[in-house]
């Protein structure tokens, strides 16, 4: 019949068929660029061993910062950090048990990404995360409680500090750390989220002891912090639900 270009095909067929191939492409795009961070992978087996599965690894992308440089993922950097815990069998992926202070050392819980040491940025190019001191335009609400001057106390009820100043995200108007006076004297860094404020304007840590707020990471610079102080500040506190007491990391049962 003249003019019936599909007469003799299944239009409906041809079209699942293509879905299909589209949809086996998509799959193919996202996993190849969901290894543009963390790969290769390195093998317990035999630190010369790189994996990368299928597919392989994409080529590198070059990304503009928007405060100048670049950066390409992948970077090609490899991690090549000494971790300080063994493998408690002989067989690949048995878990690892720390050899020294696994809070300081990063291990477990406690590690952290090895992130750029510079300090995240506002739009306008000044540091984000800053203290009261600094950001002089930034208050406390009157209608919420001031932590500035509470004593600080540890998961077993001791004397940690007191806080000194609060540090504030520029670009999130909200408290992201508490400046904590300890010992020595010295300032240390306590994030937000892990405070727990009581009825008598105290403030209670639960992850860490009184006594481990002296290993918290310092910073280099007092009026900012890197985002690499950042991740080792909170891995260090996070590593505490674990590894705080011999107790904690025992079955719960």
């Amino acid at each position: 019949m003249q003019g019936n270009i599909v007469g003799s095909i299944d239009v409906a067929q041809v079209t699942l068929y293509l879905f299909w191939l589209f949809f086996a492409g998509l799959i193919m795009y996202l996993r190849r660029e969901d290894k543009r961070e963390g790969y290769p992978l390195m093998s317990d087996r035999s630190g010369s061993i790189q994996v990368q599965g299928f597919p392989a690894m994409p080529s590198p992308k070059t990304f503009l910062l928007p405060h100048g440089g670049s950066y390409s993922a992948p970077s090609g950097r490899v991690d090549d950090r000494e971790i300080h815990a063994e493998p408690i069998g002989p067989w690949p992926g048995a878990p690892l048990e720390p050899t020294g202070n696994p809070l300081v050392d990063g291990v477990g819980p406690a590690a952290y990404a090895a992130r750029a040491d510079v300090p995240e940025l506002t739009v306008e190019g000044h540091p984000s995360i800053v203290p009261t001191r600094v950001a002089s335009d930034h208050v406390v609400d009157t209608r919420d409680g001031n932590p500035i001057g509470m004593e600080v106390f540890g998961a077993d009820r001791m004397l940690a500090g007191t806080v000194r100043d609060v540090w504030v995200d520029r670009t999130e108007p909200q408290i992201r750390y508490l400046e904590v006076e300890i010992a020595g004297p010295r300032n240390v860094l306590l994030p937000m989220t892990l405070v727990k404020i009581n009825a008598k304007s105290q403030i209670y840590v639960r992850s860490i002891l009184a006594a481990q707020f002296a290993d918290v990471p310092a910073l280099k610079s007092p009026d900012q912090v890197t985002k690499l102080e950042e991740d080792r500040i909170t891995a260090y506190y996070a590593g505490g639900n674990l590894y705080a007491t011999p107790s904690r990391r025992e079955p719960l049962l």
